[in-house]
């Protein structure tokens, strides 16, 4: 893989770098208001597609639905910051706070419109909620950048290279979309979340490289 074009100069050496830290923050909070009043939060903020049940569709909702996460167990919120955290931490320190979090909010954004696009392609409508998408679009930033870090799989656990994780990763959440096995995820979101955050990643070294001449 091409390295990206990232800051040269590592920012901060705490656990939690300062953007992780209010992007934790604000997804928890959006969570424990959620809970109290899922129905108002989702209404609002939650992402409609067209001829969605629960509500309809507004433009803030590209960006408010990456806060949100299913209610009733902490499972989904918690493998999304855990992976937030665990994949962004040196992404951060490498790009600086505010690339990276540029970065982050343009794969929420492009993972949103994909699973629009998906959704009218397909007819089906939908409500979705997740950071999944910003998390899928660290994911391949951090495979780019470290691509032979090594990474502990928790199943199966067997240690892989991050750019082989990140390929095989990708391939099944395809399939998955593809063949339906696995359905109230949203995949092609997912896929659409690394999509985005490849192609700013590739305007930025471009860009970079065309102030050089």
């Amino acid at each position: 893989m091409n390295r990206p074009a990232y800051s040269r100069r590592p920012q901060g050496n705490g656990a939690i770098p300062n953007i992780i830290f209010i992007l934790l923050v604000i997804n928890g909070l959006a969570f424990a208001a959620q809970s109290m009043e899922p129905g108002i939060m989702e209404y609002h903020l939650a992402l409609h597609s067209v001829g969605s049940p629960y509500g309809k569709f507004m433009p803030w909702q590209l960006l408010t639905y990456g806060f949100l996460h299913a209610t009733g167990t902490l499972t989904h919120i918690f493998f999304n910051m855990f992976a937030l955290w665990m994949f962004g931490r040196d992404l951060e320190r490498i790009m600086g706070s505010r690339r990276f979090l540029t970065y982050y909010l343009t794969c929420v954004v492009g993972a949103g419109l994909v699973q629009l696009l998906v959704a009218g392609f397909t007819g089906v409508p939908t409500v979705t909620v997740g950071a999944s998408g910003g998390v899928f679009g660290i994911l391949l930033a951090f495979a780019m950048a470290f691509p032979n870090r090594m990474i502990m799989l928790i199943f199966p656990p067997i240690p892989m290279r991050a750019k082989y994780f990140v390929f095989f990763y990708g391939l099944l959440e395809l399939y998955l979309g593809v063949s339906g096995v696995n359905p109230g995820v949203a995949h092609f979101a997912h896929l659409g979340g690394m999509l985005f955050g490849y192609m700013l990643l590739r305007y930025w070294r471009n860009h970079r490289g065309a102030r050089r001449h």
